[in-house]
């Protein structure tokens, strides 16, 4: 399988809209909209959109197809990765990997020495896979708060 990875145009929006409600049944969820892909790209194309990579598997003459997503950020202390997602013909040929790989050399080229990713509990195969990669679970407690979108201010 030949595999580009590549980072994220605007042009690759449907194919990863269409991957991750693959991979992501939650963003099929209407009382999630936290989970909603759309803006979860819009957001990102807003803030280091040079760490949002894609992976194109060559098509033997046809257009490549996107077969894997990555999103990594980088607040000049800790590195996250997000959305990490393989399509199911592509799985088991190392392809996750490659793209974690991929985004910690990026990260890693800004100076972030720590990453952290969040995995639903769920997901014990997901676990599985960032324990071979060298993950462990930090010995702290993960805490979220859901914010409202904010309406700008009437002038």
């Amino acid at each position: 399988m030949s595999i580009t990875i590549r980072t994220f145009t605007e042009a690759d929006t449907e194919a990863v809209l269409a991957l991750w409600l693959d991979a992501f049944p939650e963003y099929n969820d209407a009382s999630r909209p936290h989970r909603n892909p759309r803006l979860s790209i819009a957001n990102k194309l807003g803030t280091q959109p040079e760490l949002f990579f894609v992976a194109e598997q060559d098509g033997d003459g046809e257009q490549p197809t996107l077969v894997g997503t990555v999103m990594a950020g980088y607040d000049g202390h800790r590195g996250w990765l997000y959305s990490l997602a393989v399509a199911p013909p592509a799985r088991r040929h190392g392809l996750g990997t490659r793209l974690v790989r991929h985004a910690e050399a990026a990260l890693a080229a800004l100076g972030c020495l720590k990453l952290n990713l969040q995995v639903l509990s769920d997901k014990p195969d997901v676990l599985a896979f960032y324990d071979a990669l060298g993950y462990r679970a930090d010995a702290v407690v993960s805490l979220g708060k859901r914010l409202a979108v904010m309406e700008p201010a009437a002038s």
